[in-house]
C-alpha cells in the first residue's frame, strides 16, 4: 500500500482540527445546558421567553448533532457504528479517484478544452518575446549546454562508435559512389581545380629529384646490363637523369606543357568512364568494398565519434565558444521573429495544439489511470486521516454554523407557530 506522507504541517494542522472540534462540541454542550435551563424555567412558571428559548435551543441541538454526524460520517463510522452510507472516504476511496480520474479526463483533457486554452494563451507570442531577451536566450543556452555534455558522458563511446561506424558503412556499402565521384572529377577538370594538384606534384617531384639525384642515377645504372662498360652506365645515368629533371622542370614552370594536356584528357576520360562504363564502375566499387572490410579503414570511423565527441563538449563548456555564440544569437533571432511575425506565431501556435489534442486524445486514459491508480495504492486509514488533517477545521465550522443556523431556525419556527396559534 501506497501512503500519503504524513508530515509535521499536517500534524500541526491536526491540532488545529481537534481545537476546532472541542470548540464545536462546546457549543453544542452550551445549548444542550441552555436547553436544559430553558425547559426547567418554562415549567416553573418562568415566562414566555422560556419557550423560545428552549425552542431555540432545542433546535440548535439538532442542528449541531446533524451537522456532526454529516462531518463524521466522511471520515469514519459515527460512534463507531456500521451506519450505511458513512466512512465516506475510507470505503468510497476507489470510486471516487475513478471519479476524479473521469472529472478530469472529460473536463481537463479534452481537445476542444486544450485547443481553445491553447488558443487563448497566444504560446508562440509569449515564448517569442521571452526568448528575445537576451538574459533568456543566456539561460536557455546554458541549460541546454549542460544537457548536450551530460547526454555525452552518459552515452558509452563504444556503443556509439559502433553505431556510428555501422551506419557509415552501411549507408556507403549500399551507395554506388563511382557516378558521384566521376561527376565530381569532370566538374573539377572542366573548372581546372585539378592544377593545383598537379601543380604540388610537379614542385615536389623536382624538389624529389634535386636532393636524390644520385639515387636516380644509381638505380639506372644498376638497372643496366652487365657487359656494358661502368663508364657508360654512368654516362647513360647520367642522361636519363637530367632529362627527367628537364621534363619535370617544364613540366613545372609550363601551365600549357603537352603532357600537363594528357593528363587533362585522361582524366575527362576516366570521369567518363566512371559515370557510364560498367567495368569502370565495377572495379570501383570492389575497391570500395575492400577499403570498406580493411580494419584500418574502421577504425578511423570509429574513433571519428572521439573526436567529434571532444569538439562538442569543449564548445559546451566554453560560454565564448563559436558553438554557444552561435546558438544564443540563433534563439534571439527566433524569439524577435515569433514576437513580431503574426503568420509565424499562427503557424507555431497550431502546432502546439495539434501536438497537445494529440497527447490528450491518445495518452487521456494513461493520464487519467494517473490519477485512479495513485488513489486506489492510498491505504485508507492514513488517506482519511491527511484529508481530514487538511479540511476538517472548516468542516467544523459547518457544525458551529448548523448549530447557530438551527437555533434561529428553531426560534422562527417557534415565533411563528405561536403568532398563528394566537
Amino acid at each position: 500500500m501506497v501512503s500519503f506522507s504524513y508530515t509535521a504541517a499536517d500534524e500541526e494542522k491536526s491540532r488545529g482540527v481537534r481545537r476546532m472540534k472541542a470548540l464545536a462540541t462546546g457549543l453544542l454542550a452550551l445549548v444542550a445546558v441552555v436547553y436544559a435551563l430553558a425547559t426547567w424555567a418554562e415549567n416553573s412558571g418562568a415566562g414566555a421567553w422560556a419557550g423560545y428559548v428552549a425552542a431555540a435551543a432545542e433546535a440548535g441541538m439538532v442542528g449541531a448533532l446533524a451537522d456532526w454526524f454529516a462531518v463524521t460520517a466522511l471520515f469514519r463510522h459515527p460512534l463507531g457504528l456500521p451506519i450505511p452510507h458513512t466512512a465516506i472516504i475510507p470505503t468510497k476511496k476507489d470510486q471516487l479517484g475513478a471519479s476524479l480520474g473521469s472529472f478530469v479526463g472529460e473536463n481537463f483533457l479534452s481537445a476542444d478544452v486544450v485547443r481553445g486554452r491553447l488558443r487563448t494563451l497566444g504560446v508562440a507570442r509569449r515564448l517569442g518575446s521571452w526568448l528575445a531577451d537576451p538574459a533568456h536566450a543566456d539561460r536557455v543556452t546554458a541549460e541546454a549546454a549542460t544537457a548536450l555534455r551530460g547526454a555525452l558522458t552518459v552515452l558509452r563511446d563504444a556503443d556509439v562508435q559502433a553505431v556510428v561506424g555501422e551506419a557509415i558503412t552501411r549507408r556507403a556499402d549500399q551507395a554506388e559512389v563511382a557516378p558521384g565521384l566521376g561527376k565530381t572529377l569532370d566538374r573539377m577538370v572542366t573548372d581546372g581545380a585539378h592544377h593545383r594538384a598537379v601543380d604540388l606534384v610537379c614542385a615536389r617531384a623536382h624538389d624529389w629529384l634535386v636532393t636524390h639525384g644520385d639515387s636516380v642515377m644509381d638505380a639506372v645504372q644498376g638497372g643496366a646490363p652487365g657487359w656494358t662498360p661502368r663508364f657508360v652506365d654512368r654516362k647513360v645515368g647520367e642522361r636519363v637523369y637530367k632529362e627527367l629533371l628537364r621534363f619535370v622542370t617544364e613540366m613545372r614552370d609550363m601551365p600549357t606543357h603537352p603532357a600537363r594536356g594528357a593528363i587533362d584528357r585522361f582524366l575527362t576520360d576516366y570521369a567518363a568512364d566512371l559515370q557510364s562504363d560498367t567495368e569502370t564502375r565495377a572495379r570501383v566499387e570492389r575497391l570500395k568494398s575492400d577499403l570498406l572490410t580493411r580494419p584500418e579503414i574502421q577504425d578511423v570511423i570509429a574513433s571519428a565519434w572521439a573526436s567529434v565527441r571532444a569538439l562538442i563538449l569543449a564548445a559546451a563548456e566554453d560560454d565564448r565558444s563559436q558553438l554557444r555564440l552561435r546558438a544564443r544569437a540563433s534563439l534571439i533571432s527566433l524569439g524577435k521573429r515569433l514576437a513580431s511575425d503574426p503568420q509565424l506565431q499562427q503557424k507555431v501556435d497550431g502546432w502546439l495544439e495539434q501536438a497537445a489534442t494529440h497527447l490528450v486524445t491518445t495518452y487521456r486514459s494513461e493520464i487519467t489511470s494517473l490519477i485512479t491508480d495513485t488513489v486506489a495504492g492510498w491505504d485508507a486509514d492514513q488517506t482519511s486521516k491527511k484529508i481530514e488533517a487538511n479540511i476538517g477545521r472548516d468542516l467544523q465550522f459547518i457544525r458551529i454554523n448548523g448549530t447557530v443556523v438551527g437555533a434561529l431556525a428553531g426560534l422562527t419556527i417557534h415565533t411563528i407557530s405561536h403568532a398563528l396559534g394566537a
